[in-house]
Order: structure tokens, then sequence, then C-alpha cells
């Protein structure tokens, strides 16, 4: 698949719209396209497209995912850009997964026996594509698909936890002097960021700090009470658990109900995994120098890696800063050489180490 094929088939996917909990159209295609490619390609229980290629070797999953947040971007190519919802989150590294796997297949020089997974839900609370492909057995390494630039690795992405603080009075008049359940809520926000500050002193890099969003405040009444609710997302550090965060937070907010809508923790590996370092290599052959780099966000990463206990980080194409805008793209120059990244490690990379097992214990911690 040359880079004219890979670009088209990003475009093909990219105008196939799959939000979260509606990616069968998108996943059929796919389906079909690794299967034009030489791909055994298949949907899978949840609803993953996978496809599989390859013969010998260690076993490498190459896992993205292939629904989007919200959003209509008018899918187009302009000044060297491909524009559309999930350009570069995440179906752009999906894509260079399919286009470097089916190269390097045709090359006669692929030394791995690769799985990409097309996962559902990855944007959605339940994640629930990524769950299911965790329960199976583990491969010798992971490669999630995130969009990080051509030249980057993502060792690792925060947790979080996501809570509706619900506040309630009864109603009276507004000429009383009885708190209002909105009024409460406001008080219990502001503490909250004093907490969070005093929480963070001393540490020194956002991933190891408490982050949190206000996502929305809300209010409603019956005529006889008044609920005012506080949609909050708090994203952890590596050292906090979402059970610690969930007992700090019932602890510090005096609210009448929690209702917690997800959680995952955070999980990192280290530079020196053998992964790590054949992807770095294999950057460094294709001109660039790597660059290792801990994310603020949460990633399918957090849910496989842990599971699986094999090498693995998050590694694609694209600008990360342009996920769920209403301008997202991918430009053509970073899609090509994440592509030619990914060829040089299925191609050249001492991929047999990763079927070590002292391989398997660098790759995660």
């Amino acid at each position: 698949m040359n880079d004219a094929q890979a670009l088209d088939l990003l475009e093909a996917l990219v105008s196939i719209p799959s939000r979260s909990g509606h990616e069968r159209d998108a996943v059929e295609f796919l389906v079909g396209e690794m299967s034009r490619h030489g791909f055994d390609a298949h949907v899978d229980p949840v609803g993953n497209a996978v496809g599989t290629l390859g013969t010998s070797g260690p076993r490498i999953c190459l896992l993205g995912h292939i629904d989007t947040v919200a959003g209509d971007v008018a899918v187009r190519r302009e000044g060297g850009k491909l524009y559309g919802r999930g350009a570069v989150d995440a179906k752009g590294s999906l894509c260079a997964f399919i286009a470097a796997s089916a190269r390097a297949a045709a090359s006669g020089s692929l030394k791995a026996r690769v799985e990409i997974v097309g996962c559902v839900e990855e944007e959605a609370t339940s994640s629930k594509g990524a769950r299911y492909r965790a329960t199976l057995d583990a491969p010798d390494a992971c490669i999630v698909g995130e969009p990080s630039h051509w030249d980057g690795l993502t060792l690792g992405y925060k947790g979080y936890l996501q809570v509706r603080c619900s506040f309630t009075e009864s109603l009276a008049h507004t000429a009383s002097d009885r708190t209002s359940a909105a009024a409460r809520a406001c008080r219990a926000f502001s503490v909250l960021e004093g907490e969070i500050e005093r929480f963070n002193d001393g540490r020194e890099t956002l991933f190891d700090r408490l982050l949190f969003h206000l996502d929305a405040v809300s209010s409603e009444s019956d005529g006889l009470s008044e609920h005012t609710h506080l949609d909050l997302k708090l994203r952890l550090p590596p050292d906090w658990m979402p059970a610690a965060a969930e007992a700090w937070l019932r602890e510090l907010v005096p609210a009448e109900r929690f209702r917690f809508r997800g959680a995952i923790p955070a999980w990192s590996g280290p530079r020196s995994a053998l992964l790590a370092r054949h992807l770095a290599r294999a950057i460094a052959r294709t001109g660039g120098r790597a660059r290792f780099q801990q994310k603020t966000g949460t990633a399918d990463l957090n849910i496989v890696a842990p599971a699986w206990n094999c090498p693995a980080l998050a590694y694609g194409p694209g600008d990360s800063s342009l996920d769920h805008t209403p301008d997202e793209y991918i430009s053509f120059e970073e899609f090509e050489r994440g592509i030619a990244v990914l060829t040089e490690f299925l191609c050249h990379g001492r991929l047999e180490e990763l079927a070590n097992p002292r391989g398997l214990a660098l790759g995660a911690m």
C-alpha cells in the first residue's frame, strides 16, 4: 500500500461517521478494506474491527480506535492536510497501522504476526472494545494508536474519575435566609479547588498532579425541592487510584448524592523498555529523534497494558492538540512519516527480542 492509497483509505474511513456506540458502518468498511489488502479480517463479538497478517515472529497488537466524539467536520483535502472528525483522533493512527503492515508484508520483510484492532467506544466511559480485548490472551507487545507526532512515543496516560455531585434543598422564598442548593454547590466547588491546589503543592509535572475539570452545572426543581448537579472529571496521577480519589471526594464534598460514571487508573511504562527502544531506533532510521512523553488524558493503553502485562506504549502520527476540535486535521507529511516509522519497525526492528521473557518484564511498571 503506497502513500496515496493509504491517504485514500484514511479519507474514506473519516468520511464514515462513527460516533461512540454507532461504529458499525465504519467497522464493516474497514474489515472489507483489510481483507482486500491480504489481512484475515473479521468483526469480533463486541464490534471491534480485527485484522491479522503474518505467520511467524512475535505477536504484535496494533490497537487503535475507530470511534469518534460528536461534531461534524467537513471532510476535505486542503493545503497538505486532511480535515474531518477522526482524522487525527484516531483514524489516522489506525490507517497508518494498516498501511505499514500491508507494506511490510508486500515487501516480504514482515518480522511479526501483526494483529490490528479498531476498537469501539474508546471515547465513551464504557471503553467496551478495549475491555473485551483485555480479557483475551496477551500479545508479545502492544502499540496503541494515538497521535503523538511521527517522532513522539507516549509512555503513559493519567487515570480519571468521572462523577456527578448532587445537592438538594427544600424550596424556600428567595427573601428567606436559607442556603440554596446552587449556593452549596458553588461553595463546594470553591473548596474543591483549594484542596486540589494543596494536593498539588510540590508536584512539578502535570502528569504527577491531580487535575480536574467542571464539565457542566445544572439545576432543576419539582416545586418542593431544588437540585443542583456538578459534573466533574478528575485526572488522576499514577500514585492515586480511583478508589482513593472517590473516598477523598466523598469526605470533602457535602453532596447528598454521588453518581460515579467511570474510572480508570493511570498507567505508564519505562522509556528503557525494549518496545520503546526499538521504536525509537525506527524513528532514528527514518530521520528523526524520538521524544518520550506522558500525557494528561486517558487512552485504551490504560486498560490493555496492565491487563496484558506486556511491553506497551502509544504511537501515531498527528498533533493531539487537534483532538476533538472543530478544525481537526492530519497533515499528509505527518501521516506518511508515521507509516514509514511503523514500516521500518515491522521490517527491520529486532522484534524477536519482544518474545523474550526479559523483554516482557521491561514492558510494564
